[in-house]
């Protein structure tokens, strides 16, 4: 199969007029970017056709000779039940077309009909057939557990299960022209999932990545169509845009949830007419790229207020994935520390240091606001200050627990400030003091330094409390 080909199946014309198989072909591939096309004059030749090749969709005359299209379809649905066949006759009699539909046909045109109407059955058509592929390819996915490349997520340390998961789904979504949306807090690897979909792809185009935050209508519009010479003042050389620099690749717009109104219109006729303008020209291009974006934002909450298009939402969502932040997945803890450890060290011209065995315990007890971003920022700043062969928890202490701490918080209700307020029996100071320690003691894992830290307190003070209710630490 060729990655540059549309879509990955092939698309199989049949008609004993050349003339008709030449027009229809050309405008297949120059209106709609289908060009995986097998043309066929002699309906003798279709079920040798779909033995020799990968073929998904038959557009099928039905008066020709020798085999006529009625009796193609009631083949090809006894032995590729699999391959859609559209009708395309000469005949616009609803008897036939109820006929045909009847026998197994996905559809029905007139060859005189609307050249944008057929286009349109063309392409839902593929669509069909492509989530149908994905749907089973996921199934086969969850019921084996197993990755057919695991080599395309090698950037992404995990051995976390939701994580698997949704490199599974994307080995599914690779080959799909629909777009692909990528949710998750900044920090958690957004564009290695992206780069993954990419290389799953195979496209012979390269990835293209646009972060789109902060870009108003006018530059937005010209950092992705180009502009011809002349379209504005200044606009002394004409510009290729991003979309056509990702020709026969991905296009990664980053950060779509911060996009204008007015950009989002620009975005939603990309992605549904599959063309574009460029800045100061009438002709218009191809969107020959495959386009995935990620956003941090809560996009349903930004519909409700208004500020992201519900129908653009709709149109991305086809294929998506949520990537969980790393406070959900701290099993990912040893591995991350691992791995950036031996870079930061790679990088800096540094031995790798050791960790102390208690560094993971304190790591455990941080939320990571940053997600995975922030803990190799740590990593490599703590290797950047080392000096010794055992790893300094300086570093991570002035970050995990730091006085001002609190006050970098999000400001909170008084009643949501009040633990006590929902309960209907005040504890005793004792109860609560117990109920702290246990706390502190659970999360550092039975470290007493990081406990003591957690509650402001020195060790010897814990080490105190903990003696006085009996418990005598390892």
């Amino acid at each position: 199969m060729n990655p540059s080909l549309y879509p990955h199946f092939g698309v199989l014309l049949v008609d004993d007029e050349p003339a008709w198989l030449r027009s229809l072909g050309l405008t297949l591939e120059r209106s709609a970017g289908i060009t995986n096309i097998i043309a066929c004059q002699d309906s003798r030749m279709v079920m040798e056709l779909l033995e020799q090749h990968e073929i998904g969709l038959v557009l099928l005359d039905l008066n020709m000779p020798h085999l006529s299209g009625d009796q193609l379809i009631g083949m090809i649905a006894e032995r590729h039940p699999e391959i859609a066949v559209i009708v395309i006759s000469g005949m616009n009699q609803i008897e036939s077309a109820v006929n045909c539909i009847k026998q197994g046909a996905f559809d029905y045109f007139v060859k005189t009909v609307e050249e944008d109407r057929l286009l349109g059955g063309v392409l839902r058509a593929i669509r069909v057939l492509e989530l149908e592929r994905q749907n089973r390819e996921m199934s086969s996915r969850m019921l084996s557990g197993e990755l057919k490349c695991p080599a395309a997520f090698a950037g992404i340390v995990t051995t976390d299960r939701a994580m698997h998961a949704i490199f599974s789904y994307i080995e599914a979504v690779a080959l799909s022209a629909e777009p692909l949306l990528i949710l998750g807090e900044s920090g958690v690897g957004k564009e290695l999932i992206a780069k993954a979909a990419h290389t799953l792809s195979g496209c012979s185009g390269q990835l293209v990545s646009v972060n789109v935050a902060g870009l108003d209508d006018v530059v937005f519009a010209d950092t992705l169509f180009g502009h011809t010479r002349g379209a504005f003042t200044g606009a002394d050389q004409p510009r290729r845009g991003m979309i056509e620099e990702a020709a026969d690749g991905t296009l990664f717009l980053d950060e779509i949830g911060d996009l204008s109104i007015a950009s989002q219109v620009k975005l939603l006729r990309l992605l549904q007419e599959g063309e574009y303008f460029q800045l100061g020209s009438d002709r218009p291009k191809r969107l020959k790229a495959r386009v995935v974006v990620a956003t941090h934002q809560n996009l349903s909450l930004k519909q409700e207020a208004g500020t992201f298009r519900r129908d653009l939402y709709y149109r991305l969502c086809t294929h998506m994935v949520h990537v969980p932040p790393l406070r959900e997945r701290k099993g990912d803890l040893p591995s991350l520390l691992d791995h950036f450890l031996e870079e930061a060290a790679r990088t800096l011209g540094k031995k790798k240091p050791t960790p102390p065995r208690e560094l993971l315990q304190l790591l455990a007890t941080y939320s990571f606001p940053g997600n995975v971003r922030e803990l190799k920022a740590l990593i490599y700043n703590a290797v950047s200050v080392h000096r010794d062969r055992v790893l300094s928890m300086e570093t991570f202490l002035k970050t995990i627990i730091r006085p001002e701490a609190k006050q970098n918080q999000p400001e909170t209700t008084q009643q949501e400030k009040n633990l006590f307020a929902y309960m209907e029996r005040l504890p005793t100071f004792g109860e609560a003091a117990e109920l702290l320690v246990e706390e502190a003691m659970s999360r550092a894992g039975g470290n007493q330094t990081i406990a003591a830290r957690l509650l402001g307190i020195s060790q010897p003070a814990l080490s105190k409390r903990l003696k006085l209710r009996g418990i005598v630490p390892d």
